[in-house]
């Protein structure tokens, strides 16, 4: 047995609800990934990276062509967003991530891309079925899940709701396909995401602030 059938394989069966490695694996890296983001410290984007890589073989198990792009998505916007944390890291004299509410023009950029981004994929995956089953709420995780990590690797409040967005439609497709540990980690996340939010929007009153060591901005 190789690497990718190990991933595939089923680590436990709970409710009738069969769960595999690679969906197990994947979003426990992905939950970590996200208290990291709450903690503002850097090693959330290798972890993102990570997840998305294992998170790869999970929807592809599932025959989600939307999930398995989100997924290599979420890589390349990983990677970026750790570049733009280091970068930060070097510039900043305290080391601090300055975390702040966007700006209404940001704002508009977000929501009018979000909208224009699903839109565009929607269709995609409408003309050709065999890219998802369910290709409209397939498109708005794969375009929302973009527009989070763009948002936070930005240090942008919004970021949060963004993630409140894609899980209110993630948990339930997550179970619909099967990938029933998915489906229970964004319901996690949804409480990550609340306390997250908190602590971000608290933090943008003051202006900036203190972080540990190994966080960037």
């Amino acid at each position: 047995m190789n690497a990718l059938q190990w991933l595939n394989g089923e680590a436990f069966s709970v409710l009738g609800q069969h769960v595999i490695w690679s969906d197990m694996v994947g979003n426990t890296i992905g939950l970590a990934a996200l208290a990291l983001g709450w903690r503002r410290s850097i090693l959330t984007w290798p972890a993102q990276l990570l997840s998305g890589l294992v998170l790869i073989a999970a929807y592809a198990s599932a025959h989600l062509s939307g999930g398995v792009g989100k997924q290599l998505l979420v890589v390349v916007v990983a990677a970026w967003g750790w570049r733009q944390w280091n970068r930060g890291r070097r510039e900043a004299q305290d080391g601090s991530l300055a975390v702040r509410f966007a700006t209404w023009t940001e704002r508009g950029l977000l929501v009018a891309g979000t909208a224009a981004g699903t839109l565009a994929v929607g269709l995609l995956f409408t003309a050709v079925p065999q890219l998802s089953w369910n290709p409209w709420p397939d498109a708005y995780i794969f375009v929302g899940t973009l527009a989070a990590m763009v948002a936070q690797a930005r240090g942008l409040v919004e970021f949060w709701f963004a993630w409140l967005l894609v899980d209110v439609v993630g948990v339930p497709l997550a179970f619909s396909s099967g990938l029933a540990f998915s489906g229970l980690v964004y319901v996690i996340y949804f409480a990550l995401v609340l306390w997250g939010m908190r602590d971000w929007w608290l933090r943008s009153r003051t202006g900036t602030a203190a972080v540990p060591e190994g966080v960037a901005a």
